[in-house]
Protein backbone atom coordinates (compact mmCIF):
# COMPACT_ATOMS: atom_id res chain seq x y z
CA UNK A 1 0.00 0.00 0.00
CA UNK A 2 0.98 3.54 -0.85
CA UNK A 3 1.13 6.15 1.89
CA UNK A 4 0.55 9.74 0.10
CA UNK A 5 1.93 12.81 1.73
CA UNK A 6 -0.95 14.99 1.69
CA UNK A 7 0.71 17.70 4.27
CA UNK A 8 3.99 17.53 1.90
CA UNK A 9 4.77 21.40 2.09
CA UNK A 10 3.54 21.36 5.87
CA UNK A 11 6.24 18.87 7.09
CA UNK A 12 8.66 20.89 5.15
CA UNK A 13 7.73 24.12 7.41
CA UNK A 14 7.94 21.82 10.38
CA UNK A 15 11.32 20.70 10.23
CA UNK A 16 12.63 24.14 9.49
CA UNK A 17 12.36 24.70 5.69
CA UNK A 18 10.73 27.72 4.19
CA UNK A 19 7.73 28.21 2.71
CA UNK A 20 7.32 28.29 -0.84
CA UNK A 21 6.05 31.58 -2.06
CA UNK A 22 4.17 32.14 -5.16
CA UNK A 23 6.66 32.81 -7.97
CA UNK A 24 4.99 36.40 -8.17
CA UNK A 25 6.95 37.12 -4.89
CA UNK A 26 9.82 35.96 -5.89
CA UNK A 27 12.12 38.05 -8.01
CA UNK A 28 14.31 36.19 -10.55
CA UNK A 29 12.16 33.12 -10.08
CA UNK A 30 13.52 29.70 -11.88
CA UNK A 31 10.70 27.34 -13.16
CA UNK A 32 10.80 24.49 -15.34
CA UNK A 33 8.35 24.01 -18.03
CA UNK A 34 7.69 20.48 -18.81
CA UNK A 35 6.46 19.61 -22.29
CA UNK A 36 4.21 16.89 -23.52
CA UNK A 37 4.63 14.08 -25.52
CA UNK A 38 3.55 10.56 -24.12
CA UNK A 39 5.80 7.71 -23.94
CA UNK A 40 8.98 10.76 -25.24
CA UNK A 41 8.27 12.07 -21.65
CA UNK A 42 11.24 9.75 -20.13
CA UNK A 43 13.73 11.85 -21.97
CA UNK A 44 12.76 14.30 -18.84
CA UNK A 45 14.00 12.21 -16.05
CA UNK A 46 17.57 12.73 -17.58
CA UNK A 47 17.19 16.21 -18.47
CA UNK A 48 15.92 16.75 -14.38
CA UNK A 49 19.20 14.85 -13.08
CA UNK A 50 21.28 16.70 -15.31
CA UNK A 51 19.64 19.68 -13.46
CA UNK A 52 20.40 18.38 -10.20
CA UNK A 53 23.34 16.93 -10.42
CA UNK A 54 24.48 20.82 -10.89
CA UNK A 55 21.93 22.07 -8.02
CA UNK A 56 19.68 24.01 -10.43
CA UNK A 57 16.71 23.93 -9.31
CA UNK A 58 13.28 25.55 -10.22
CA UNK A 59 10.78 28.21 -7.94
CA UNK A 60 8.09 26.40 -9.64
CA UNK A 61 6.96 23.88 -12.26
CA UNK A 62 4.73 24.36 -15.51
CA UNK A 63 3.93 21.14 -17.15
CA UNK A 64 1.51 19.84 -19.74
CA UNK A 65 0.70 16.06 -20.51
CA UNK A 66 3.21 14.25 -20.09
CA UNK A 67 5.35 17.14 -18.51
CA UNK A 68 2.19 17.42 -16.16
CA UNK A 69 2.38 13.51 -14.64
CA UNK A 70 6.58 14.03 -14.29
CA UNK A 71 6.73 17.44 -12.99
CA UNK A 72 3.39 16.42 -10.56
CA UNK A 73 6.02 13.62 -9.52
CA UNK A 74 9.56 15.76 -8.85
CA UNK A 75 7.55 18.66 -7.53
CA UNK A 76 6.14 16.47 -4.11
CA UNK A 77 9.38 15.33 -3.74
CA UNK A 78 12.70 16.73 -2.99
CA UNK A 79 14.51 18.10 -5.57
CA UNK A 80 17.67 15.71 -5.65
CA UNK A 81 19.26 13.99 -8.67
CA UNK A 82 17.96 10.74 -6.59
CA UNK A 83 14.50 11.63 -7.35
CA UNK A 84 14.95 11.90 -10.76
CA UNK A 85 16.26 8.66 -10.65
CA UNK A 86 12.80 7.39 -8.91
CA UNK A 87 10.85 8.99 -11.87
CA UNK A 88 13.43 7.23 -14.81
CA UNK A 89 12.66 3.89 -13.07
CA UNK A 90 8.58 4.36 -13.22
CA UNK A 91 9.37 5.12 -17.04
CA UNK A 92 11.38 2.38 -17.62
CA UNK A 93 8.69 -0.18 -16.06
CA UNK A 94 6.22 1.77 -17.79
CA UNK A 95 4.54 -0.81 -21.23
CA UNK A 96 1.85 0.86 -23.64
CA UNK A 97 -1.32 -1.11 -22.16
CA UNK A 98 -0.70 0.69 -18.79
CA UNK A 99 -1.08 4.06 -20.22
CA UNK A 100 -2.96 3.00 -23.07
CA UNK A 101 -4.85 -0.07 -22.83
CA UNK A 102 -6.95 -0.14 -25.85
CA UNK A 103 -9.99 -2.94 -25.84
CA UNK A 104 -11.48 -3.52 -28.63
CA UNK A 105 -14.84 -3.04 -27.44
CA UNK A 106 -14.20 0.39 -25.59
CA UNK A 107 -12.32 1.40 -28.77
CA UNK A 108 -15.35 0.44 -31.33
CA UNK A 109 -17.65 2.52 -28.93
CA UNK A 110 -15.99 5.12 -29.16
CA UNK A 111 -15.23 4.79 -33.07
CA UNK A 112 -19.59 4.49 -32.78
CA UNK A 113 -20.29 7.56 -31.45
CA UNK A 114 -21.26 6.06 -28.14
CA UNK A 115 -18.39 7.71 -26.31
CA UNK A 116 -16.08 10.62 -26.89
CA UNK A 117 -12.86 8.43 -26.05
CA UNK A 118 -11.01 5.18 -27.36
CA UNK A 119 -9.35 4.61 -23.61
CA UNK A 120 -10.68 4.71 -20.52
CA UNK A 121 -8.49 6.68 -18.06
CA UNK A 122 -8.44 3.82 -15.55
CA UNK A 123 -5.15 2.77 -15.53
CA UNK A 124 -3.70 5.99 -16.47
CA UNK A 125 -5.22 7.63 -13.50
CA UNK A 126 -3.65 4.36 -11.01
CA UNK A 127 -0.32 5.22 -12.06
CA UNK A 128 -0.88 8.93 -10.66
CA UNK A 129 -2.40 7.93 -7.89
CA UNK A 130 0.74 6.07 -7.16
CA UNK A 131 3.33 7.94 -8.07
CA UNK A 132 1.73 11.58 -6.90
CA UNK A 133 2.30 12.11 -2.90
CA UNK A 134 0.03 14.93 -3.04
CA UNK A 135 -4.06 14.89 -2.87
CA UNK A 136 -4.28 18.70 -3.43
CA UNK A 137 -2.17 20.58 -6.07
CA UNK A 138 -1.44 23.34 -3.54
CA UNK A 139 0.16 20.59 -0.88
CA UNK A 140 3.09 20.13 -3.67
CA UNK A 141 6.78 21.16 -1.53
CA UNK A 142 7.34 22.79 -4.75
CA UNK A 143 4.58 25.25 -6.69
CA UNK A 144 3.26 23.33 -9.22
CA UNK A 145 1.13 24.91 -12.39
CA UNK A 146 -0.55 22.30 -14.89
CA UNK A 147 -2.24 23.51 -18.39
CA UNK A 148 -5.07 21.97 -20.01
CA UNK A 149 -7.69 23.09 -22.38
CA UNK A 150 -11.32 24.26 -21.55
CA UNK A 151 -13.49 21.27 -23.82
CA UNK A 152 -16.20 23.94 -24.61
CA UNK A 153 -14.16 27.29 -25.19
CA UNK A 154 -10.75 26.12 -26.60
CA UNK A 155 -8.69 28.45 -24.14
CA UNK A 156 -5.96 27.48 -22.03
CA UNK A 157 -6.83 26.80 -17.89
CA UNK A 158 -3.68 26.91 -15.82
CA UNK A 159 -4.56 24.85 -13.01
CA UNK A 160 -2.55 25.46 -9.87
CA UNK A 161 -4.85 24.51 -6.63
CA UNK A 162 -7.34 21.65 -6.53
CA UNK A 163 -7.29 17.90 -7.14
CA UNK A 164 -3.98 16.72 -7.51
CA UNK A 165 -5.24 13.57 -9.73
CA UNK A 166 -7.79 15.34 -11.55
CA UNK A 167 -5.44 18.32 -12.33
CA UNK A 168 -3.07 15.58 -13.97
CA UNK A 169 -5.73 13.60 -16.02
CA UNK A 170 -6.98 16.93 -17.10
CA UNK A 171 -3.73 17.89 -18.41
CA UNK A 172 -3.37 14.52 -19.78
CA UNK A 173 -6.99 13.54 -21.80
CA UNK A 174 -5.99 13.44 -24.87
CA UNK A 175 -8.81 14.62 -27.04
CA UNK A 176 -10.74 11.22 -28.90
CA UNK A 177 -8.14 8.93 -27.21
CA UNK A 178 -8.80 9.64 -23.45
CA UNK A 179 -12.23 11.14 -21.88
CA UNK A 180 -12.49 14.75 -20.89
CA UNK A 181 -12.19 15.38 -17.29
CA UNK A 182 -14.31 17.54 -15.50
CA UNK A 183 -12.91 20.17 -12.65
CA UNK A 184 -15.02 22.21 -10.94
CA UNK A 185 -17.72 23.67 -13.77
CA UNK A 186 -15.23 22.96 -16.53
CA UNK A 187 -14.45 19.97 -18.80
CA UNK A 188 -10.65 20.07 -19.38
CA UNK A 189 -8.70 18.16 -21.96
CA UNK A 190 -5.03 17.86 -22.82
CA UNK A 191 -2.92 21.37 -22.83
CA UNK A 192 -0.73 19.89 -25.33
CA UNK A 193 -3.18 20.93 -27.66
CA UNK A 194 -3.21 24.05 -27.50
CA UNK A 195 0.04 24.86 -25.58
CA UNK A 196 2.46 22.04 -26.10
CA UNK A 197 5.23 23.71 -24.07
CA UNK A 198 3.62 26.30 -21.98
CA UNK A 199 6.74 28.85 -21.50
CA UNK A 200 3.67 31.79 -21.68
CA UNK A 201 2.35 30.53 -18.22
CA UNK A 202 6.25 30.79 -16.53
CA UNK A 203 6.84 34.26 -17.92
CA UNK A 204 3.08 35.44 -16.85
CA UNK A 205 4.28 34.07 -13.66
CA UNK A 206 6.89 35.51 -13.01
CA UNK A 207 9.91 34.00 -14.15
CA UNK A 208 13.03 35.61 -15.24
CA UNK A 209 15.06 32.34 -15.77
CA UNK A 210 13.00 29.09 -17.73
CA UNK A 211 14.60 25.78 -18.13
CA UNK A 212 12.34 24.43 -20.97
CA UNK A 213 12.33 20.16 -20.95
CA UNK A 214 10.97 18.94 -24.61
CA UNK A 215 10.43 15.62 -25.98
CA UNK A 216 11.33 16.74 -29.62
CA UNK A 217 11.99 18.69 -32.05
CA UNK A 218 11.98 19.35 -35.83
CA UNK A 219 15.08 17.34 -36.28
CA UNK A 220 13.86 14.79 -34.45
CA UNK A 221 13.63 11.12 -36.42
CA UNK A 222 10.34 9.00 -36.43
CA UNK A 223 9.98 5.24 -36.10
CA UNK A 224 7.31 4.12 -38.02
CA UNK A 225 8.06 0.88 -38.03
CA UNK A 226 4.51 -1.26 -37.57
CA UNK A 227 2.70 2.33 -35.69
CA UNK A 228 -1.10 2.31 -35.82
CA UNK A 229 -3.66 5.46 -35.84
CA UNK A 230 -2.81 6.35 -32.56
CA UNK A 231 0.95 6.70 -32.77
CA UNK A 232 0.31 8.41 -36.09
CA UNK A 233 -2.09 11.05 -34.71
CA UNK A 234 0.13 11.73 -31.86
CA UNK A 235 3.25 11.90 -33.94
CA UNK A 236 1.19 14.77 -36.06
CA UNK A 237 0.34 16.52 -32.81
CA UNK A 238 4.07 16.72 -32.28
CA UNK A 239 5.20 17.74 -35.20
CA UNK A 240 2.75 20.31 -35.22
CA UNK A 241 3.14 21.68 -31.70
CA UNK A 242 7.03 21.85 -32.61
CA UNK A 243 6.76 24.88 -34.71
CA UNK A 244 4.34 26.77 -31.90
CA UNK A 245 7.72 25.56 -29.19
CA UNK A 246 10.51 27.34 -32.04
CA UNK A 247 7.81 30.67 -32.14
CA UNK A 248 8.09 30.71 -28.19
CA UNK A 249 11.22 30.03 -28.09
CA UNK A 250 12.11 33.00 -30.70
CA UNK A 251 10.00 35.40 -29.13
CA UNK A 252 10.38 34.59 -24.74
CA UNK A 253 14.18 34.39 -25.43
CA UNK A 254 14.08 38.08 -25.47
CA UNK A 255 12.15 38.36 -22.73
CA UNK A 256 13.36 36.24 -20.63
CA UNK A 257 16.57 34.09 -19.47
CA UNK A 258 15.46 30.85 -21.84
CA UNK A 259 17.67 27.31 -21.51
CA UNK A 260 16.47 25.35 -23.72
CA UNK A 261 17.44 21.06 -22.99
CA UNK A 262 18.57 19.15 -26.22
CA UNK A 263 15.31 17.06 -27.42
CA UNK A 264 16.23 13.64 -28.09
CA UNK A 265 17.03 12.76 -31.13
CA UNK A 266 16.30 8.84 -31.09
CA UNK A 267 13.62 7.13 -33.40
CA UNK A 268 10.76 6.35 -31.06
CA UNK A 269 7.31 6.74 -31.88
CA UNK A 270 5.23 8.56 -28.90
CA UNK A 271 3.40 5.03 -27.94
CA UNK A 272 6.28 2.69 -27.98
CA UNK A 273 7.17 2.56 -23.95
CA UNK A 274 9.98 -0.24 -24.60
CA UNK A 275 12.49 2.52 -25.52
CA UNK A 276 12.62 4.22 -22.01
CA UNK A 277 16.23 3.93 -20.90
CA UNK A 278 17.87 4.81 -24.36
CA UNK A 279 15.37 8.16 -24.04
CA UNK A 280 16.63 8.90 -20.70
CA UNK A 281 20.07 8.22 -20.87
CA UNK A 282 20.30 10.37 -24.10
CA UNK A 283 19.11 13.08 -22.73
CA UNK A 284 20.64 12.56 -19.79
CA UNK A 285 24.33 13.22 -21.21
CA UNK A 286 23.30 15.60 -24.05
CA UNK A 287 21.99 18.02 -20.83
CA UNK A 288 25.19 17.43 -18.81
CA UNK A 289 26.76 18.55 -22.13
CA UNK A 290 24.73 21.74 -22.60
CA UNK A 291 24.85 22.80 -19.30
CA UNK A 292 28.52 22.14 -18.48
CA UNK A 293 28.85 24.38 -22.30
CA UNK A 294 26.91 27.05 -20.66
CA UNK A 295 29.05 27.21 -17.55
CA UNK A 296 32.08 27.48 -19.20
CA UNK A 297 31.10 29.58 -21.42
CA UNK A 298 29.67 31.95 -18.35
CA UNK A 299 33.06 31.95 -17.01
CA UNK A 300 34.66 33.14 -19.75
CA UNK A 301 32.67 35.94 -20.44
Amino acid sequence: MVTRRVGARRLALAIGAKRPRRPREQPGATAFVLSGGASLGAAQAGMLRALYEREIVPDFFVGASAGAINAAFVATRPQLPSTADELAEVWRSLRRRDIFPLRPLAAMRGLCGFTSHLVADTSLRSLVERHVEVDLLEDAAIPLHLVAVDLRSGSEVRLSEGAATDAVLASAAIPGVFPAVRFGDRELIDGGVANHTPISHAVELGATTVYVLPTGDAARRTDTRGRGALAAALEATGLMTQRRLAADVADYARQVELIVMPAPRTAVSPVDFAHADELIEESLVAARVELDGRAAAALAA
